[in-house]
């Protein structure tokens, strides 16, 4: 007797936007008990939307639509593209209550959405601390200078043009904020993906190494120890960078992204690209590098963007980003409609250099089970899996533990708080476990 086919499961969408202006308020209160409440509330109603299974007979088969029978939309309608209006629910978001003021704030990811690795440029999560501008850039200007004679010969001001008038390099990178999944730390916070690891993208960017600069500006390099990045954006935003990542030269002064020129809320003209290290250091709108031979220790590194350990003492300068990865489908909010065979995806990435491995579990890590990488395995990028699963419908909790070249292994929830505590917001690299319960329904937990 031949064997039956595993039947494939079918998986709805977690809902794209489910708090309303009470719930906006019990964020702002403190109050986490209702997400639930209200992520069950917009599944429920998404329920009258699914799509039922193709009958005998189905009209969309048997009759031609009328984009089948009529002439389209003409070349360059669009001169430049946009996605389909069907898929205008994927959209980057701002977590209500998460600061005062919208300038300066977070838009997340919806990693949910995507396919690969590579991020779209209006997806491209934001962070900025005194909201963002559209800079000419005839006006912009990058000035590199020192903080002593003896670390540079010949100071330089360079305009866009003069930097676009040289060679240029292209490189695929992940950028994360140092506080993604921070709010994750004590317990669960928020709901689905977006929200707990949505400050993550990745893309292609092209720019000038900084090193090339330096060489022009003729710096010691025996003597400099660390450069001062500074914004053009009303924080003033600056950050100190150990030397070591602008001499290997892959630090980079960039002015493209996917293709393009960056986008105004990415930091055009100019924006410091500094592959695996936390966000805050990609300084956007980039106006000036200050060479040196020691930390600045500026308000964001002094005060902020610090690392509280049990004890009240606080770590300055952690900057890398550790290996890391988390399991995007199925994920919170999403919903296993039948039982039989899903496709778990997600992604990996590390601050240290390349993703060896990533291993799944589907028993919350009792056994383990290699991924699929699927695409090309860059440095300091992100890398995306899949594995086979098929679901009996009983409970589940799904996790992925990523593995990079240096033999780091990502750290459970346990692990974790065993030497950071639970009162950090950043660097929550932390193994992420989603429920599947039996009605399918799929929700954010965390296994020690």
């Amino acid at each position: 007797m031949a064997e039956q086919p595993i039947q494939r499961g079918r998986l709805r969408p977690a809902p794209e936007h489910f708090l309303n202006e009470a719930d906006v308020q019990a964020v702002e209160a403190g109050r986490r008990g209702f997400l639930r409440k209200a992520l069950v509330t917009a599944s429920a109603a998404m329920a009258a939307t699914t799509v039922a299974r193709a009958e005998d007979g189905d009209p969309a088969i048997l009759t031609l639509p009328p984009w089948t029978t009529s002439l389209g939309q003409p070349v360059a309608a669009r001169p430049y593209g946009l996605p389909s209006q069907y898929e205008k629910g994927l959209q980057r978001r701002e977590s209500p209550g998460l600061t005062r003021m919208s300038q300066v704030s977070v838009a997340f990811t919806p990693l949910q959405g995507l396919f690969g690795i590579v991020t779209p440029s209006g997806l491209h999560f934001e962070r900025h601390h005194q909201g963002w501008s559209d800079i000419d850039p005839s006006k912009h200007r990058l000035m590199i200078n020192a903080s002593d004679d003896g670390f540079i010969r010949a100071p330089r001001v360079y305009t866009v043009d003069d930097i676009l008038r040289l060679p240029p390099v292209s490189r695929m990178h992940f950028i994360e904020c140092g506080a993604n999944t921070g709010m994750e730390w004590g317990n669960v916070a928020v709901p689905t993906v977006q929200y707990t690891h949505g400050m993550l993208s990745c893309s292609e960017f092209t720019g000038v190494p900084l090193r090339t600069l330096l060489d022009d500006c003729g710096v010691n390099w025996k003597k400099a120890r660390y450069v001062l990045a500074e914004g053009a954006d009303g924080s003033s935003m600056t950050r100190t960078i150990p030397i070591e990542l602008v001499e290997s030269g892959e630090v980079l002064v960039a002015y493209g992204q996917n293709g393009e020129m960056l986008r105004p809320e990415n930091g055009y003209p100019l924006r410091l690209v500094v592959p695996g290290v936390q966000g805050v250091s990609w300084v956007k709108w980039l106006r000036r590098i200050e060479v040196g031979d020691q930390p600045w220790a500026t308000k964001d590194e002094a005060i902020h963007y610090v690392d509280l350990l049990p004890g009240g003492q606080h770590r300055q300068y952690t900057s890398i980003q550790e290996c890391k990865s988390v399991i995007t489908t199925p994920s919170g909010g999403q919903m296993l409609l039948d039982k039989g065979f899903y496709n778990i995806s997600g992604l990996a990435w590390s601050g240290r250099g390349k993703i060896a491995r990533v291993d799944v579990s589907t028993d919350g890590g009792v056994n383990w089970r290699s991924a699929r990488i699927d695409g090309p395995v860059h440095g300091k990028c992100l890398t995306r899996f899949n594995i086979d699963w098929v679901w009996d419908g009983r409970p589940a909790i799904l996790q992925s533990r990523a593995v990079d070249d240096t033999g780091y292994v990502q750290p459970r929830y346990g692990q974790l708080r065993a030497v950071r505590g639970t009162k950090s917001i950043y660097h929550n690299n932390a193994i992420q476990s989603w429920k599947v319960a039996e009605t399918g329904e799929v929700s954010n937990v965390q296994v020690l």
